[in-house]
This record gives structure tokens, sequence and C-alpha cells, in this order.
């Protein structure tokens, strides 16, 4: 293909793939700005609640299972005879 037309063909696909960028959603990061993109499904309140109960939910077992490790780790109390 001849520099003359594979260069300009070029240049237009790297101009519109720098527009589609700007427009393309922006996922879980900060929303795109103008009239485009949408607040991040992730960042809404009820997600928030929804990640935080998780977390908090992930915390107790953790602790829980924390306890059972130690208290299997102890020796067993002496049997009176």
């Amino acid at each position: 293909m001849p520099d003359r037309i594979f260069m300009p063909l070029l240049g237009l696909i790297a101009v519109a793939l720098i527009a589609f960028s700007l427009v393309w959603p922006q996922g879980q990061g900060d929303r795109s700005w103008g009239p485009f993109g949408h607040t991040p499904v992730q960042q809404t309140p009820e997600m928030k609640a929804a990640i935080q109960r998780e977390k908090d939910a992930a915390a107790r077992r953790d602790a829980a299972a924390r306890k059972a490790i130690e208290d299997a780790a102890q020796p067993p109390p002496p049997t009176p005879r």
C-alpha cells in the first residue's frame, strides 16, 4: 500500500480512536466528563451499603474463625477424678 494512502488512513484511525476513548464508559473508575457516562454502579449508595455489609460479615467470619482456632489450640481442662 503506498504511503500516500497509508499515512492519512493511519492518522484518521488514530483520531477516531482518540475520539472513541473520550466517550468510552469509565467502568469502575470516576465518571466520564460532560454528558458522557454515568455514576458507576459501585459508587451508588445502595451498592456502597451492600459492600460495607459484606465487609462487616467477612470481618465477623474472620473473627469467629480466629476464635475457633485459638480455642482448638488450648489444651482441654483437666478432668476431675
